[in-house]
């Protein structure tokens, strides 16, 4: 059988991707550009293109694909390049660092078809979560609360709660337990 990517069906829909049109524009006008002091500002941004957000501290160099599929708590820290590619949404609850580089991709095509067709699934991470530096999170996969993902780890399944896990794939190392001493 041959494959014939060149017959892939875009499954977004004309208003999906004007408003992606649209975002990119002011994303590269106005979120990109802007200091590092101006976080409301690209919160503002994204919650006109109707993220909703918390408290959050969101550099110039986060890449969000469709804002209006995108949802975070309080207290979220993401750091520099990191990739929000959310097809299909993600939703990042309180308490959460996403270190520099991660990409969470929640899209991917099933290559068992010769049209490879788009699939995928929406990412949560939950409370007091850190996704370390360059990790990858797959399309449907929940971070459980608590879970530290080691640097540069694969994660192509869901994540039991409070545990540190590493690796490609990653798998669990040990459980996290917190120290007592703020």
């Amino acid at each position: 059988m041959i494959t014939r990517p060149n017959c892939f069906i875009n499954p977004h829909s004309k208003q999906n991707k004007l408003g992606r049109l649209t975002w990119t524009w002011v994303y590269y006008i106005l979120f990109r550009p802007s200091p590092w002091f101006l976080n409301s500002w690209r919160i503002f941004l994204l919650r006109l293109f109707g993220a909703k957000i918390g408290s959050a501290s969101i550099p110039s160099t986060v890449k969000v694909w469709a804002p209006w599929r995108l949802k975070v708590g309080d207290e979220v820290n993401l750091d520099e390049n990191v990739n929000l590619y959310n097809v299909f949404g993600i939703e990042i609850e309180d308490r959460v660092i996403i270190s520099q580089g991660s990409f969470l991709c929640g899209a991917s095509h099933d290559y068992e078809s010769p049209i490879y067709p788009l699939t995928g699934d929406c990412i949560t991470v939950k409370s007091d979560s850190w996704i370390t530096a360059e990790c990858f999170i797959g399309p449907g996969v929940t971070v459980d609360s608590g879970t530290v993902v080691g640097s540069r780890a694969v994660v192509c399944n869901n994540l039991p709660a409070w545990s540190v896990v590493a690796g490609n794939p990653a798998k669990v190392i040990k459980e996290r337990v917190l120290k007592n001493n703020i």
